[in-house]
């Protein structure tokens, strides 16, 4: 896996890694909340063995890419075009996982060179239709009530959040993550290479401070930058009833709201067993160019 970085108009900085067979079709990786495109490697060996060319990028304020304060969800595909066209890359899909998969919906919404966007335990916006926390583990909860607030007392939790992930390690991730893991998910994360894999992508995510964590929660909570409704590009969801960071209601939303929708609704499943158990699933979901 090789990491480079972009320059954009606007001047930031965007890393990103690289894997996989140059001459294959592209698949961009979009990371969690919080997070970074180092855990594109757990996808890298599935590229690899379908000759596909895969691209983690990591969003702005996480790891070495510059932060974008008060972007918008729809704001990450400018980070995309920068990568897709520093490196020469024409058509491709897009996976997001939890917090990456609003922002890969993004790209099917406003950039024709996404032919499909594929969600794993993705967010749904902040609607009237079901009440966007029901379901969370009481962290998540407690993180978007004081997100909602926002002001300096949300912005020291963010801190001491995330000094506390930085600080993570396989060995303390579950513990770390409390009662945000079901026991289907961590029945999933069993396996200790795993458990440091995640561990060393959220730490370097957060290494630089808050700010792409902070970022990511006011951008749910906003208008995303386009209507879900309006979407006519291929939109494949993933996602499972045991998960307490992003509930099935929300891939139940998504489900009826996108206009050319597959869900592939894994009741028995969690947040975490979705990409770590179906991987080979959700390649085969790809459509090709």
């Amino acid at each position: 896996m090789n990491m480079d970085t972009c320059l954009t108009p606007d001047g930031r900085s965007v890393e990103f890694m690289t894997a996989g067979d140059v001459a294959g079709d592209t698949v961009v990786y979009i990371h969690g909340t919080p997070g970074s495109g180092l855990l594109m490697s757990s996808f890298s060996e599935q590229a690899s063995t379908r000759g596909l060319f895969l691209i983690g990028i990591t969003r702005a304020g996480y790891g070495g890419s510059t932060r974008r304060a008060a972007r918008s969800v729809a704001d990450f595909v400018d980070d995309v075009r920068c990568v897709l066209d520093h490196l020469g890359r024409g058509s491709y899909v897009a996976i997001g996982w939890s917090g990456g998969g609003p922002h890969a919906i993004a790209c099917a919404a406003v950039d024709p060179q996404c032919r499909q966007a594929i969600s794993l335990a993705g967010v749904a916006p902040v609607v009237d239709d079901f009440d966007w926390t029901e379901g969370m583990g009481p962290e998540n909860v407690e993180e978007f009530a004081r997100a909602r607030e926002g002001g300096p007392e949300y912005e020291a939790s963010m801190a001491q959040a995330a000094k506390e992930l930085a600080a993570m390690t396989g060995d303390t991730i579950i513990e770390v993550f409390g009662g945000l893991i079901s026991s289907v998910d961590a029945a999933s994360m069993s396996d200790p290479a795993v458990r440091a894999s995640m561990a060393e992508s959220l730490a370097y995510g957060v290494s630089a401070g808050p700010g792409g964590f902070i970022d990511d929660d006011q951008a749910f909570l906003r208008d995303w930058g386009f209507n879900l409704r309006d979407i006519a590009t291929p939109v494949t969801l993933f996602y499972g009833d045991e998960d307490l960071m992003v509930p099935a209601t929300h891939g139940h939303y998504l489900a009826k709201t996108l206009p050319n929708v597959t869900a592939h609704h894994l009741a028995p499943e969690g947040h975490i067993s979705i990409p770590l158990n179906f991987l080979p699933e959700i390649f085969d979901a790809i459509i090709p160019a």
